[in-house]
């Protein structure tokens, strides 16, 4: 049995504390924005090439696990003095009950539906639709299990578009979901790439699942994709953020094959615009558009005059 001690501290004690605590014992610190779900709440993360302005909210809650057995307050005046900080006031004390965690977690992750015939279905759980497309999956180390809506919407435009017979490229492939959802939907050649070589190991393990590794490819760095005549592809995904797509624009346009689709995932509503206009600007050829939105982002779309 766990006990859950909570309190806050500013931005300048979080990291000291956190650290303290654990030294002294803490099973685990969890630091959470103290302003969440008010008008002052404030995000704290920044997209990959931007930088990160601050390290901690203004005010932090510290939610910290201790045995049960644990006193609190011997604890929290141990942990201050070895960081040299003021005993913040205690708010909460209780205990934890006793749970099957993995039940719990299991039960966040139904199987999602995109389609009448696509689902992505995590693998306890039995298909609603046995004769549908079902794509087993669970949640891991690597984005996309299908829930968010950027996933969701490059989903939904492979289940439109039908891939039939063409070959797909999925650039920043974390889980693999977007490749392995044009290998069910039908792609002859499907080639994934991340730079993370967990991602890839995640991606290839998912292929493997859902038996789809004899048109599947993965690769962990972009500079190790095929070359010459297989260099451009029918369809390019990235599912990735706004800022890492700026980047990568010349990249990504060099990869469509003339007559061929790009679809962007990742940008907020309020960028559709500035995306448009620096994708025309590095290649006028592939005019994109809004294709569809969900919950404020947006995926663009558009094909490779020929």
């Amino acid at each position: 049995m766990l006990r859950e001690l909570t309190f806050t501290v500013d931005q300048t004690q979080a990291d000291a504390l956190s650290d303290a605590l654990l030294d002294h014992g803490a099973l685990s610190v969890s630091l959470e924005d103290a302003q969440a779900d008010s008008a002052d709440e404030q995000p704290l993360y920044g997209e990959p090439g931007m930088p990160i302005e601050r390290q901690a909210w203004p005010t932090s809650r510290l939610r910290v696990l201790v045995d049960a057995g644990t006193d609190p307050a011997q604890l929290l005046d141990a942990a201050c003095d070895t960081a040299g900080l003021a005993l913040p006031a205690l708010e909460a004390s209780c205990i934890v009950e006793d749970a099957d965690w993995v039940r719990l977690t299991q039960a966040q992750f139904p199987p999602t539906r995109i389609s009448d015939r696509l689902w992505v279905v995590p693998s306890w759980h039995e298909p609603p639709d046995p004769h549908a497309i079902n794509l087993r999956l669970d949640p891991g180390v690597a984005f996309g299990t299908g829930t968010h809506p950027t996933t969701r919407l490059c989903l939904a435009w492979l289940d439109a578009n039908a891939p039939v017979g063409r070959r797909v490229l999925d650039y920043g492939c974390g889980s693999g979901i977007l490749a392995v959802a044009a290998a069910l939907l039908g792609a002859r050649e499907v080639t994934g790439t991340d730079i993370d070589p967990q991602a890839v190991a995640a991606a290839r393990l998912n292929s493997r699942a859902n038996g789809v590794t004899d048109v599947l490819s993965h690769y962990t760095a972009p500079d190790t994709l095929p070359t010459g005549s297989a260099a451009t592809f029918d369809i390019v995904l990235a599912n990735i953020l706004a800022n890492p797509l700026k980047i990568l624009a010349p990249a990504l346009l060099g990869r469509v094959a003339p007559g061929g689709s790009l679809v962007l995932a990742g940008i907020l509503e309020r960028q559709t615009d500035e995306m448009i206009a620096l994708y025309a600007q590095v290649d006028p050829r592939v005019a994109l558009s809004a294709w569809r939105r969900d919950d404020g982002w947006v995926c663009l779309a558009g094909t490779r005059a020929a």
